[in-house]
C-alpha cells in the first residue's frame, strides 16, 4: 500500500498533486511519502508484536536523513553498512545503541568509531575482522558485542546480484564452521559475544528460504548455548521483497513473515532484530520526469524522458521492472500503444522499459516510476555530468526539499585542477 492516488484526474502524494511539486522543484525528482514510511514501518512493529525486538532500518535501502529522521521518530533502529551511513544514522537522530554495524569490509577506523560512539553491536562476517575488531578493541580498553553472521548455504531465490546465503556468496562464515568460530571468539578479550546474525538476500517473494534458514539458526543457537556461549539476540537481517509489478502475486506481508520468526525462533527466549530496507522505503517514493521528445524508431517508438539510468539504475542493473504511469490520469477508454521508455545517457543501457503499453504521451507530460523509494536516490550518480536530483518529502499537504539539485557550478567546485595546468 502506498499514498499515491489520483485526485481531480492528477496523481497526488497524500496530498500533494505531484505537477505542484514538478513547477516548484523541476524534473526529474524523486518524491517520498511520510504517511507509506510510517505505515510500512508500523506493520513489522505490529507483526512481532509479542516478542522483545528492534527494527533496525537497513540505511542503504534509502539513507536521506530526513527519511532515517521520521523513522527514527517511531523508535526505529539502525542497520548500517559504512562509517558514512553510521554518521547518517547519528546525525538524524537514532540512538547509538540501537544502530547494528553489518557488512563485509569493516575498517580498523570505522570500528573505532562506532566504538567509540557506542553502537549496540557488529555483525562479524569473518575470522580476519574478528581480530581486527579485537585489536582495536582491547586498544581502545572496550570490548565489542558481536554477532557472527553465518551463511547457512540457503538459495534466496532472488536475483543473482542479491543472493547473499549461498555458500559461493561473499557474506558470513559458513554454518558448517560456525562452532570454530564462535569458539575463537570467546578467547578474544576484546569480544563480547551476544547472538548469532543470518541474511540471506534481498527481494524475496517466497517465505520457504526463510523458513530454512531460521530453522538452521535455531539449530546452531542450540549448538552454541551448549559450547558455553551465551546466545540471547538473534539478528535475522531483511530482505522481504516488494510487489514492483502490480499486477504480479504479492509478496509474504510482514504479518505472515513475524509468524514464521514466532514459530522458527521464538522458543528460544532471544530479542529479534530484524533489518528491513526495502519493505519500509521502496513503495513510499516516486521518481518524477517529464517526457522530452517522443520518437518515432524502426518497428517501435520512443518516449525519452529527462531522467536516466544515473538517477535509478536498477532497470540497467537488475533488469529491474518498475510500473510507469502518467501523472495525468488517463480515461479509462484512452488507447493505450507500446513504447520503449529511454533515457538521454549515450548508453543502450539507458532504458527503463521495452515494449511498454501506455497512453499516447508527449513533450512535457509528466510520468511516474511507482517503488522508486528503496534504491534509487541513494544508488544515483553524476554520470555523464547530471548532477543529482531533489529529494522531496510531503506530509499531508506540506511538502519539502530534502535534498537540493546542485548547480553545475557547484558540480564542478568538487574538482580541482593542479597548479601546473595553470602554467603558460
Amino acid at each position: 500500500m502506498d499514498h499515491f492516488t489520483y485526485r481531480d484526474g492528477l496523481l497526488n502524494a497524500e496530498e500533494v498533486p505531484i505537477p505542484l511539486i514538478a513547477e516548484s522543484v523541476g524534473t526529474p525528482f524523486y518524491v517520498y511519502s511520510t504517511a507509506t514510511l510510517e505505515r510500512h514501518y508500523r506493520v513489522f512493529e505490529e507483526a512481532l508484536e509479542g516478542t522483545d525486538h528492534l527494527i533496525a532500518y537497513s540505511l542503504k535501502a534509502n539513507g536521506n536523513l530526513a527519511v532515517v529522521a521520521t523513522l527514527a521518530r517511531l523508535g526505529a533502529g539502525a542497520d548500517v553498512v559504512s562509517g558514512g551511513e553510521l554518521a547518517r544514522a547519528l546525525a538524524a537522530g537514532v540512538p547509538a545503541d540501537r544502530i547494528v554495524f553489518s557488512g563485509v569490509g569493516k575498517t580498523s577506523d570505522e570500528m573505532r568509531e562506532a566504538l567509540r560512539v557506542g553502537i549496540r553491536q557488529f555483525n562479524v562476517e569473518s575470522e580476519p575482522e574478528l581480530e581486527a575488531l579485537d585489536q582495536v578493541a582491547r586498544a581502545m580498553g572496550k570490548r565489542a558485542a558481536v554477532t557472527i553472521r553465518v551463511n547457512p548455504d540457503v538459495d534466496a531465490q532472488t536475483h543473482e546480484k542479491i543472493s547473499t546465503g549461498k555458500a559461493e556468496n561473499k557474506f558470513g562464515v559458513p554454518i558448517s564452521r560456525a562452532r570454530q568460530v564462535y569458539a575463537h571468539a570467546g578467547a578474544l578479550e576484546g569480544i563480547d559475544i551476544v547472538g548469532v546474525d543470518v541474511h540471506i538476500g534481498s527481494q524475496l517473494t517466497d517465505l520457504a528460504p526463510y523458513e530454512s534458514a531460521f530453522t538452521k539458526v535455531a539449530e546452531l543457537t542450540e549448538l552454541l548455548r551448549a559450547d558455553g556461549h551465551d546466545i540471547r539476540r538473534l539478528d535475522l537481517g531483511g530482505g522481504l521483497g516488494i510487489p514492483y509489478q502490480r499486477s504480479n502475486a504479492a509478496p509474504p506481508l510482514p504479518f505472515d513473515y513475524g509468524a514464521l520468526i514466532k514459530r522458527t525462533v521464538g522458543h528460544l527466549d532471544c530479542e529479534i532484530q530484524i533489518e528491513p530496507g526495502r519493505l519500509i522505503a521502496g513503495n513510499a517514493g516516486l521518481l518524477v520526469s517529464s517526457v522530452i521528445y517522443r520518437k518515432e524508431g524502426e518497428g517501435r517508438d520512443f518516449l525519452v524522458i529527462d531522467a536516466a539510468m544515473n538517477d535509478l539504475i536498477r532497470p540497467a542493473m537488475y533488469d529491474a521492472w518498475h510500473d510507469i504511469v502518467p501523472v495525468r490520469e488517463p480515461g479509462s477508454d484512452q488507447p493505450v500503444a507500446p513504447v520503449d521508455v529511454v533515457g538521454p545517457v549515450c548508453e543502450t543501457g539507458d532504458t527503463f522499459a521495452r515494449t511498454r503499453d501506455l497512453p499516447l504521451m508527449e513533450a512535457g507530460d509528466l510520468l511516474a516510476f511507482r517503488s522508486a523509494g528503496a534504491y534509487g536516490a541513494v544508488m544515483s550518480s553524476e554520470y555523464n555530468s547530471r548532477p543529482l536530483i531533489p529529494e522531496v518529502l510531503v506530509n499531508g499537504a506540506e511538502f519539502a526539499v530534502i535534498r537540493e539539485r546542485p548547480t553545475y557550478a557547484e558540480m564542478l567546485a568538487r574538482d580541482t585542477v593542479p597548479q601546473w595546468l595553470h602554467r603558460p
